[in-house]
């Protein structure tokens, strides 16, 4: 409610404005304590109520978790919360990812002294500088920020049960992932051998999402080297496309870097100077016999090995040496780069002149056609980067035009017959099969790169592919296991929906994936025990583990009394219960009790995470599950969420946009913090964070806050007077019912933010126009219960609907409304279908329209008025139009037939000419008509306007200051100097003013 309606009578037990967040910071020590101390998130199994197991990826303790953090664990906190309300069992764990490189790097960087490492730690993490040495020693590290990070948890209000709480390097938690690895190695998921990996030169270990800067996965591809001829050297050029080959016009160098004449294996190439450690990180013997510059080549000639048709070298400083062997083939007719970089080159005539080179050569190199493509002409090349204008070659569009011409090329292209034997395959087909020949003749051979390059590891180090030996590896590739894969995920709720697909590429392109490293924290492979299992494969399968840890540490069990046979039986009720327990030294009652407590929470209910982790660690524990569970415990719900934005930017440390999530609850509250990162984006697209956005939402609760008390002290004054509502009221409680339905629907998809709009804003905006259409009766008291009623009613749902999103605002809120218990545990609100009336809405809805209108003549005429006349519709216009909706109920109506209907009406029959027009004049609105608004017009029939506008009187006298008059337009008093009650329809009555 406006802060301005509220009755000043009671703002004296109102928090004061200005310190209304003292006030929230307050209510959240209040209640998080409450909280703790009543135990109320503590989730025990063998409940009366139905369980509901949510999990959220455990952090990393390399640091404190900041805003966009927030987002992914407020959301997986909202749902737990929701569906706690909604009657469940709900548990909600947390741990701490200790395991890998991120706490690792961090303490190799700051020991030796990174700069700008300290700077943020100490500036933006507010590590107090004497604690840095303390992080020297990774451990230290990660319990600090692990304290961080929990205390954050705590302090924005998480209904987290935090007796389960582990991390990754506990003795007992080794063992489970021991039992793991054993089960994925007993059933063949495991080898080892040579496979390409990212690689850190640095540290000398394989990298993977969760080891490099910014999280980013390396992307492995595969490329084409096809070998160009010069003289005795072979020049290989890379590509990802070797069925253009025929459509090579030259190759491309840069003339400003170093390149090498080296032997590789048993061949002398010609490539770049930082080809050579690329190569020899994918095993091949690399000698180097010359460095050189490019410029030296740029003018020569070679043969391409395919066409066997010279060619010239021509120069290009886009060249990255870095990217695989330097060394490029240009096919202007179907890569746009290409083309507009021969365009470009050729109007460079003093680059040109510096080589040997004019203008006409370069001009007489023509584009080749040899791909056959409906949507194009012979060069689509040049058709895109026409139709785009593109004109440079630092044009960022070039980058679409190149998407472009492959995706049509890749799925509609025919080879044409100028490529042999390839003509008329399909590209996708020729692809493939020239690759295959090529390498079979020895002209050509395969080169791993990283496709999203540069990627860095954590210590700073660019990474590369390299083909490790003897490296184990978990093989995602296995057809039957992506089969499964493909088949649970189908059975699987994902949130959004539109992710499945995503879901369904990650699961068809993965491979064999290193699970080991030798560096970092974690736990060692139990059959090789040099190597440490890494980040990503030691965290797909935990959720399990929390439903025993309590167990464990209840009976001081021992990493050593975790047996095979002991997993095997708690996780999948393998073995005799006395037997197993006995070798193990355990009670046969305490083995027993953990089987049950996994088997009462199992399945994972929902895995929440943000979307960065779809390729790796969510698809991964789709698999691993599948591995090593039956099928009725395999995961049922995955939610993904995108980022967070600090006002329209990343955020990043080189902006210096990053809040750490505890200031940022000490600046904002927690309550307003909350809503500032789900109320603005649904659940995929990246929320925008503010800090007005947040201080906006703080003035929102405020007003909340406000209308509470108002409300509690309106309830206190009742008297004993039974309430009679009036159509107003009667309205209001109806659209409650809307609102209502419409969160619940909302929350039941994780649309967070339209069941915040829902129980915030929409009913926000019909509780405010209840207030102005009820003013006179609040200033005169009159219809003071049933006003209670209402603003009570509106109160109670609100902040239930509220409860999981801001909780401590909510308590309190609940507390002054005298009621028992928690909110938190209170039911969600159901809508009653007893209150709708749809009747009292579309009168309603008639008075807005009303309104609407008459503002908008003034607005259009610029009157002022003294006298408006309101014409509702003839009854006969009401019957033509009941006739109406009903037949377009099932099928579209047509005049002709309606009109024929309407005839058979004696009553009709006497005005045809004038029931004609009127039918005529209707039809289109009534078959454009939502098929729900007309049963629900059916539903009410003929609606008493005149009554409906009369009692709205006294209100539309109050908004226009002139006198109203309502008629209906077979008034015989009617006063219509300007014949406009003609005009009148059904639900849209007439307007004369004067």
């Amino acid at each position: 409610m406006d802060t301005s309606i509220a009755n000043k009578t009671f703002n004296n037990a109102l928090p004061n404005p200005e310190n209304f967040m003292g006030f929230l910071r307050q209510i959240e020590r209040k209640w998080q304590k409450k909280w703790e101390e009543a135990r109320i998130f503590e989730t025990n199994p063998y409940s009366n109520k139905p369980k509901y197991f949510i999990t959220v990826a455990y952090p990393y303790p390399n640091s404190p978790q900041h805003i966009g953090h927030g987002r992914t664990y407020t959301l997986a906190d909202v749902h737990a919360r929701y569906m706690r309300m909604q009657g469940y069992n709900v548990l909600l764990p947390m741990a701490f990812h200790y395991t890998g490189t991120p706490v690792l790097a961090m303490s190799k960087r700051l020991a030796a002294n990174d700069e700008d490492l300290i700077d943020t730690f100490m500036r933006i993490y507010k590590v107090p500088e004497k604690r840095l040495k303390d992080f020297h020693d990774p451990l230290n590290m990660a319990r600090y920020f692990h304290e961080e990070i929990k205390a954050g948890m705590k302090e924005i209000g998480y209904s987290i049960d935090w007796r389960r709480e582990f991390t990754t390097i506990d003795p007992q938690y080794n063992r489970f992932i021991e039992w793991q690895f054993e089960k994925l190695r007993q059933k063949g998921y495991i080898s080892q051998g040579s496979h390409p990996v990212g690689w850190c030169p640095n540290e000398g270990n394989p990298v993977g999402q969760h080891d490099t800067r910014g999280d980013v996965e390396p992307e492995i591809g595969e490329l084409t080297l096809i070998k160009f001829q010069y003289n005795e050297w072979i020049l290989p050029a890379a590509t990802l496309r070797p069925e253009t080959v025929f459509g090579v016009t030259n190759v491309w160098l840069n003339p400003k870097v170093k390149y090498v004449k080296a032997k590789v294996d048993n061949e002398q190439w010609i490539i770049s100077k930082e080809g050579v450690e690329k190569l020899r990180y994918l095993n091949r013997k690399v000698e180097v016999i010359e460095t050189f510059n490019g410029s030296q080549l740029i003018g020569k000639h070679i043969k391409n090995p395919v066409t066997n048709r010279e060619i010239l070298i021509l120069p290009a400083e886009f060249v990255d040496p870095k990217s695989a062997t330097g060394v490029v083939m240009s096919v202007p007719g179907h890569a746009p780069y290409d083309y507009v970089a021969l365009e470009n080159l050729g109007k460079a005539e003093t680059q040109l002149k510096e080589f040997g080179l004019t203008p006409e050569i370069v001009a007489a190199i023509k584009p080749i056609s040899m791909i056959a493509v409906s949507e194009y002409g012979e060069f689509p090349a040049g058709d895109v980067v026409q139709k785009m204008g593109i004109v440079s070659q630092l044009d960022p569009k070039l980058e679409d035009a190149t998407k472009e011409v492959y995706r049509h090329e890749f799925h509609t292209g025919k080879m044409k017959t100028n490529t042999g034997k390839y003509a008329g395959f399909a590209v996708a087909e020729a692809k493939d099969k020239v690759k295959e020949d090529l390498i079979e003749e020895n002209k050509a051979e395969s080169m791993y790169e990283l496709m999203n390059k540069p990627v860095f590891c954590r210590c700073g180090t660019e990474c590369i592919v390299k083909i490790f030996k003897d490296q184990w590896f978990i093989d995602y590739g296995k057809p039957q296991w992506k089969k499964l894969a493909h088949k649970q995920l189908d059975k699987m709720r994902i949130f959004p929906e539109e992710l499945r697909a995503e879901f369904n590429y990650v699961i068809d392109w993965l491979h064999e994936k290193a699970c080991a490293r030798k560096s970092g924290l974690g736990t060692k492979l139990p059959w090789d025990p040099e190597w440490k299992i890494e980040a990503l494969s030691d965290s797909v399968i935990y959720m399990a583990y929390y439903t025993t840890v309590l167990s464990l540490r209840e009976h001081g069990i021992r990493p050593e009394q975790l047996t095979d046979a002991v997993l095997d039986y708690i996780f999948l009720g393998v073995g005799d219960t006395s037997e197993v327990a006995e070798k193990a030294g355990l009670e046969p009652s305490v083995l027993e009790q953990m089987h049950e407590e996994f088997s009462y929470f199992y399945p994972l209910d929902s895995r929440h995470s943000g979307r960065d982790l779809v390729p790796n660690h969510l698809t991964f524990m789709i698999f691993n599950h599948i591995a090593i569970f039956p099928e009725e415990l395999w995961p049922r719900q995955i939610a993904v969420n995108g980022s967070v934005l600090m006002e329209g930017q990343k955020m990043s440390k080189s902006y210096g946009n990053i809040i750490p999530l505890r200031e940022a609850i000490e600046m904002f509250g927690a309550d307003p913090l909350r809503l500032a990162v789900l109320a603005t984006a649904e659940l995929l697209q990246d929320a925008d964070f503010s800090p007005t956005l947040a201080k906006s939402m703080r003035d929102r609760l405020e007003r909340l806050h406000r209308f509470a008390v108002e409300t509690t002290q309106m309830k206190a004054s009742e008297t004993a007077e039974a309430p009679v509502l009036t159509a107003t009221d009667r309205w209001m409680l109806s659209r409650l019912q809307y609102h209502i339905r419409r969160a619940t629907e909302a929350m039941d998809k994780l649309a967070v933010r339209k069941a915040i709009h829902s129980a915030l804003y929409e009913l926000e905006q019909d509780f405010q126009w209840y207030l102005r259409r009820i003013a006179e009766e609040r200033k005169s008291l009159k219809g003071k219960a049933a006003i209670a009623k209402v603003f009570s009613e509106v109160l109670d749902a609100k902040v239930r609907m509220l409860a999981p999103v801001t909780p401590h605002i909510c308590e309190e809120i609940w507390e002054k409304m005298g009621r028992e218990g928690f909110v938190s545990l209170a039911a969600w609100p159901k809508p009653d279908e007893a209150k709708v009336d749809f009747s009292a809405e579309e009168n309603e809805t008639l008075i807005q329209n009303m309104l609407e209108d008459t503002l908008n003549i003034f607005k259009a005429t610029s009157i002022t008025p003294k006298k408006i006349c309101y014409y509702t519709a003839a009854s006969w216009k009401w019957k033509v139009y009941l006739k109406a909706l009903k037949k377009s109920v099932s099928d579209k109506i047509i005049q002709s037939e309606l009109i024929t209907e309407l005839m058979r009406d004696a009553e009709m029959k006497k005005a045809a000419k004038h029931v004609a027009k009127f039918a005529s004049q209707i039809i289109d609105e009534v078959n454009r008509m939502p098929s729900e608004k007309k049963r629900r017009q059916l539903k009410i029939g003929i609606m008493d306007e005149n009554e409906t506008l009369k009692e709205a009187e006294a209100f539309f006298k109050r908004e226009f200051n002139a006198e109203i008059c309502v008629y209906n337009e077979e008034d015989p008093d009617c006063h219509d100097p300007k014949k406009r009650a003609q005009l009148a329809r059904p639900y849209r009555p007439a307007i004369y003013i004067e």
